[in-house]
């Protein structure tokens, strides 16, 4: 069966017509099959939706209890029909829950990775390679300025920061889901054990996060914490925060930033970043090629990134490939929602 007739772009997402479902939707469908939890791929008002575990409690946690119709739990490795399809979760390195979807249709293998990154990642299940015959990868750092390097020596650079500067808070801008998490847990793999401070926006995940086993050590949240106190300390909070009027409670606050984007070092200066810590939840390009030589697949799609230097490298190694051009996707960091009490939090 010809791959296209398996999976195909929509206005609402990628289309399985013979298993009667979108992956990660833009918009309302009957059936949706949801990679991660992130906003840009996890919306609310499908009819059903089949995701892991802690995928679904993000959608619960941010979108209320009534997000969809109905739900169905998938297992990493379980695989289950749907039309005249056969679906599989693996886990994709990502975020908590995140999964790669395999969708097979006779004797063809479609996966569609979603967002990845093969870096160690104490917050999550590693990426699982699935060979395949067509990868659907994304491209969020598919250039090859983007080598993010060892996080362990970012989170170095931070702690040098703060023993530098022990008068001064630091302010850490990462995303709530996935990236915050992994911050504090290197943190802590790095030897810091004082307690972390969270903004209000935060807490919620951080905290399911601990539900399911994460450890995190002691975290408190920094609303009605004295300003003195504050010195010398680290705390996480949404990238929107960290220019707003909400830093003024902290003493000489230094601005920090994690993310794969930090690697160039404009918009750091754009963003008023003082620190910039280079961690992503994305693979990077030297990640990107690897794993898609791995899998073996013979042709490759891509989307939501750098579509046209991976498209071109991908050719350039005899593969066939393509870009999809999906819309709605994109780095979750810009694509948050405000925090409506943020100003509060």
């Amino acid at each position: 069966m010809r791959p296209q007739d398996i999976l195909l772009p929509t206005a609402a997402g990628l289309c399985c017509k013979p298993g009667g479902f979108h992956i990660d939707p833009v918009r309302p469908v009957e059936r949706a099959v949801i990679t991660h939890g992130h906003s840009d791929h996890a919306r609310a008002g499908h009819g059903a939706v089949l995701a892991t575990q802690e995928t679904l409690d993000m959608m619960r946690l941010r979108y209320g209890e009534n997000f969809a119709g109905s739900t169905q739990v998938i297992r990493y490795g379980e695989e289950i029909r749907l039309g005249d399809v056969r679906v599989r979760f693996q886990p994709a390195g990502h975020v908590l829950g995140s999964a790669q979807i395999a969708v097979t249709c006779q004797d063809t293998c479609i996966v569609a990775s979603g967002d990845y990154k093969d870096a160690a990642d104490p917050t999550c299940a590693p990426f699982e390679l699935v060979p395949c015959d067509v990868f659907i990868t994304e491209a969020t750092f598919g250039l090859p300025v983007f080598r993010h390097g060892d996080a362990a020596d970012e989170v170095k650079k931070l702690l040098a920061s703060v023993a530098l500067f022990p008068e001064r808070a630091h302010l850490v801008g990462a995303y709530s889901l996935g990236k915050a998490q992994r911050v504090i847990a290197l943190l802590r793999q790095a030897g810091y054990d004082a307690p972390i401070y969270l903004h209000g926006a935060m807490e919620t995940i951080t905290h399911y996060y601990q539900s399911r086993g994460i450890a995190l050590g002691e975290l408190r949240p920094v609303k009605g914490v004295k300003k003195a106190v504050l010195a010398g300390t680290i705390t996480l909070a949404p990238p929107s925060a960290t220019s707003d009027l909400w830093t003024r409670r902290f003493p000489d606050p230094v601005t920090a930033f994690a993310s794969g984007w930090m690697r160039v070092r404009a918009r750091a200066r754009q963003r008023g970043v003082e620190l910039p810590l280079v961690i992503s939840d994305h693979a990077d390009w030297d990640g990107l090629t690897a794993t898609i030589g791995a899998t073996g697949a013979g042709e490759i799609w891509v989307t939501h990134g750098q579509e046209d230097a991976l498209v071109h490298w991908c050719r350039s190694k005899g593969l066939k490939a393509r870009p999809l051009d999906l819309v709605g996707y994109g780095d979750e960091e810009e694509s948050e929602a405000p925090i409506p009490d943020e100003a509060e939090a």
